[in-house]
């Protein structure tokens, strides 16, 4: 009895038996055929049902949510894009604001200049009225 040699009846083992069937049904890409098919009968298992049946529902629920998911990825891609335009132009309008209140600020402190210069000049008038 060897360790790790074969069993006499292993060796004599049948080979996996086929048979050949027509089948008029859809092949699996949708395609009609009539010509025989080699069906391994050894291999045959409960699994192979899974093509013939509707999808188990939990797939369709899975594909479902990352479906929501995705759809939901992309609207939050489309609000982030709006928050930034938003945000984009709430800085050019207060950039804008700034300028205008600069220039603002200039203009009057030149009205004030011109106001002070003016108020110099008024102050010696009427000297005349004090005898």
């Amino acid at each position: 009895m060897p360790l790790f040699g074969r069993h006499s009846a292993e060796t004599t083992r049948n080979p996996p038996q086929t048979t050949t069937t027509t089948s008029s049904s859809r092949g699996l890409f949708g395609k009609r055929s009539s010509t025989p098919e080699q069906v391994n009968t050894s291999s045959r298992s409960g699994g192979s049902r899974f093509f013939h049946r509707s999808e188990d529902p939990s797939i369709t629920a899975a594909r479902q949510r990352v479906a929501g998911a995705e759809a939901a990825e992309r609207d939050a891609d489309q609000a982030r894009f709006q928050a930034r335009a938003a945000v984009r132009n709430a800085r050019e309008q207060v950039k804008v604001l700034e300028r205008e209140a600069a220039e603002e600020a200039r203009l009057a402190k030149i009205k004030q200049n011109q106001a002070h210069s003016i108020s110099k000049r008024a102050k010696p008038l009427g000297r005349h009225d004090r005898i």
